[in-house]
């Protein structure tokens, strides 16, 4: 097995575990991360998204499809309850990577997002969300600002 597959592995059992610190030790300083969500830029943010992600009733489950010394990719199941809504939602994300120094320097998840919106938002605004993608990313963002605001207050 290739040392970048078990670092994936880590990444995805840390999830398994909701075990956020865990999942930062896995990106790199200069880290970027994508998702229907988000569009981060450090692995200081990345930390933050999986520290509110792991704050959910999230179930997860992976298989690491290829990893080598560059590139790798992985499918992973996320089951939760999206807490805007109370809605169950059942997301197939397919995750690629890039490596830097043994550690994840890009990290790209790619899902059905109108499936996702219609499952989390119902379909009116599930449609809308999927049909204005700049307005659930700012959505994601003020909610992960906010949870790194709440954080610093606790501090």
């Amino acid at each position: 097995m290739h040392a970048n597959s078990k670092l994936l592995e880590k990444l995805y059992t840390c999830l398994g575990q909701k075990d956020p610190d865990g999942m930062a030790e896995c990106y790199h300083s200069d880290a970027e991360f994508q998702d229907i969500g988000f569009t981060l830029d450090s692995k200081k943010k990345i930390h933050a998204m999986w520290r509110l992600i792991c704050a959910t009733d999230l179930r997860s489950s992976f298989t690491i499809v290829a990893a080598d010394s560059e590139t790798g990719t992985a499918d992973l199941i996320d089951d939760y309850t999206f807490p805007d809504t109370g809605r169950r939602v059942h997301n197939v994300i397919r995750s690629e990577f890039r490596f830097r120094d043994g550690l994840i320097i890009r990290h790209h998840d790619s899902c059905n997002a109108l499936r996702w919106g219609i499952q989390a938002l119902g379909p009116v605004m599930g449609v809308l969300s999927w049909l204005f993608p700049a307005k659930r990313r700012t959505k994601a963002m003020a909610k992960l600002e906010e949870f790194i605001a709440g954080e610093r207050k606790k501090d």
